[in-house]
């Protein structure tokens, strides 16, 4: 099970190590849409869209790997002050009954409207925009499936307790 663990986690800092870089490329895509709009006087909504779409990258296939390393918003005012039993008790009720639930359901509800997407090739947000909303959709299935993936790992090591927990990586 360690083994598994440790494969469901290495899918995760994979993920984060590859799309890291997105978020540089977002800096400097902003950058060159506000040179080019208050230097050169040109604007590009395909671009203004691509900030947009590195953003939800960022965001959608990131968030594992923040659950990997706990850099998440907890809101649990109780947690912080529990004993180490009752926070594994919490994680293990909040990947079993919260986190995994809720992202099959969005995983099964936003299927089709990806689905579909992806059938007619679905265009731009706004005209002159970037023509691949089906790969913007796409993140949302994407997004469940690798928190699901790394809840999994989590709950292998909550439930295993001679297992190490992940480290971080810098």
């Amino acid at each position: 099970m360690q083994r598994l663990a440790d494969i469901l986690d290495t899918i995760s800092r994979v993920t984060a190590s590859v799309i890291r870089w997105l978020a540089l490329l977002m800096v400097l895509v902003q950058f060159a849409i506000v040179v080019g709009r208050y230097v050169f006087g040109v604007n590009s909504i395909a671009a203004q869209e691509s900030v947009l779409y590195l953003h939800a990258t960022l965001f959608m296939l990131g968030a594992a790997y923040t659950l990997l390393v706990d850099k998440h918003v907890r809101v649990d005012v109780f947690y912080s002050k529990a004993t180490d039993t009752t926070r594994r008790r919490i994680d293990i009720f909040g990947h079993l009954f919260l986190l995994i639930p809720s992202m099959l359901v969005l995983l099964y509800w936003s299927w089709p409207s990806v689905r579909n997407s992806w059938k007619i090739l679905e265009g731009p947000i706004s005209v002159g925009g970037i023509e691949a909303v089906f790969l913007l959709k796409t993140l949302i299935p994407a997004f469940c499936i690798l928190l699901v993936l790394q809840s999994l790992s989590l709950l292998i090591r909550l439930v295993l307790p001679d297992t190490s927990a992940p480290k971080a990586d810098a």
